[in-house]
């Protein structure tokens, strides 16, 4: 009993699919079979005709936009945070104040360097102040030397004078001998104070951080409270408003992606095509998908992001085409039909198409070229 309705439930399908198909046929909704008869419909006001050309083949090598540049903002001393004035997608200019630190660490060492510079100075100044004291003693120990040195060729003045005259200039000359070299300690000492000085000046400048250059703030990474140490990002930006999309091209058409070559870009969320040009190219194939890297500088593009989807096209030379005027495709659903010539009567056929521009589709199949198509509703 239950293979019986099996059955008759099996032949009510096979009967209703012939009915349908015998019907659709009737009115032209879908392509009779390679041994049917063209359906004859009513003539068409207007037709067009396919036609066969050479156009140019496009490879799509996928992409991402990213910046030219991107560069995490680390802190130089360590320190605690008291304040970050930017947040993701804001832009700064060059010189902006983007992240400031808890100084007064290093405002007091700073304070502590120029105070000790100012002693070393002090010293040098007391050093020099010896220096002309000696000198200006051994200047007259060194003329009663002379004198007496004479008046004792003379035989004049006694050897005991002599002697006494000799080691008072011998005195005398170390001891601005001395004075020199503690004028050279005072000077190292304050050539040290001074480096100290100049070092934790720097140190306490670190405490504000600054934009190098007019950026995009991609990433936030860090609040106020918390502890900056140097390696550790507080931000990460990137060059504002210049992009470029990279793509991996396969190795057969690297050649054609040499830095300086202008390609076209397709960025589909904008839908929008723009020229770029290829600025690097790494010189490594991926061994796993036998691709290069290829970066192409985009121009001024409004509303493309970092991250974004895009294509780079890359002609990889010419290939024959049916070309046909887009209006002669009609769509149903995923479907594609054109309505075809064939002697007195048309016949319905499936094709499959893609836009080609200029009003045209590329036929990929079920048409070749020189025939002459139906355009719907009278279009001309």
């Amino acid at each position: 009993m239950k293979r019986r309705l099996v059955l008759v439930l099996g032949s009510a399908v096979v009967l209703l699919v012939v009915l349908w198909q015998a019907g659709a046929l009737r009115t032209g909704t879908i392509a009779p079979g390679p041994g049917a008869a063209p359906a004859p419909g009513p003539e068409p006001e207007a037709t067009a005709t396919t036609r066969q050309a050479d156009i140019d083949d496009i490879y799509e090598a996928v992409g991402t936009i990213r910046p030219r540049t991107e560069t995490s903002i680390e802190a130089q001393v360590t320190a605690r945070i008291v304040e970050v004035r930017v947040r993701e997608g804001d832009f700064v200019k060059r010189g902006e104040v983007l992240v400031v630190l808890d100084d007064r660490e290093h405002a007091a060492r700073a304070d502590s360097a120029a105070q000790a510079r100012i002693s070393a100075q002090a010293g040098v100044e007391q050093a020099r102040q010896g220096v002309s004291e000696a000198k200006a003693a051994f200047d007259t120990a060194s003329a009663q030397y002379k004198r007496i040195k004479a008046l004792f060729a003379e035989r004049a003045v006694a050897q005991s004078e002599m002697d006494q005259a000799e080691a008072a200039y011998l005195q005398a000359e170390a001891r601005l001998s001395q004075a020199r070299e503690g004028v050279a300690g005072a000077e190292a000492a304050l050539g040290r104070a001074a480096k100290q000085h100049e070092e934790a000046a720097i140190a306490q400048g670190y405490t504000v951080i600054r934009a190098p250059e007019d950026m995009e703030v991609a990433k936030r990474a860090a609040e106020p409270g918390d502890l900056a140490v140097p390696g550790r990002a507080l931000l990460v930006v990137q060059t504002a408003g210049s992009l470029r999309l990279e793509a991996f091209v396969r190795e057969g058409l690297v050649a054609r992606t040499r830095p300086g070559a202008e390609l076209a870009v397709a960025v589909p969320a904008l839908e929008r095509t723009v020229t770029g040009v290829v600025e690097e190219v790494v010189p490594a194939a991926d061994p796993a998908t036998r691709t290069f890297l290829v970066k192409v500088g985009l121009p001024d593009l409004p509303g493309a992001y970092p991250g974004m989807f895009g294509r780079l096209l890359v002609p990889a030379g010419r290939r024959p085409v049916v070309l046909l005027d887009a209006r002669a495709v009609v769509r149903t659903g995923q479907l594609e039909t054109v309505r075809v010539r064939e002697g007195d009567a048309w016949r319905t056929v499936f094709v499959r198409t893609v836009p080609a521009g200029n009003g045209e589709v590329e036929v990929l199949a079920g048409l070749d070229g020189g025939q002459t198509v139906a355009l719907p509703g009278g279009a001309r």
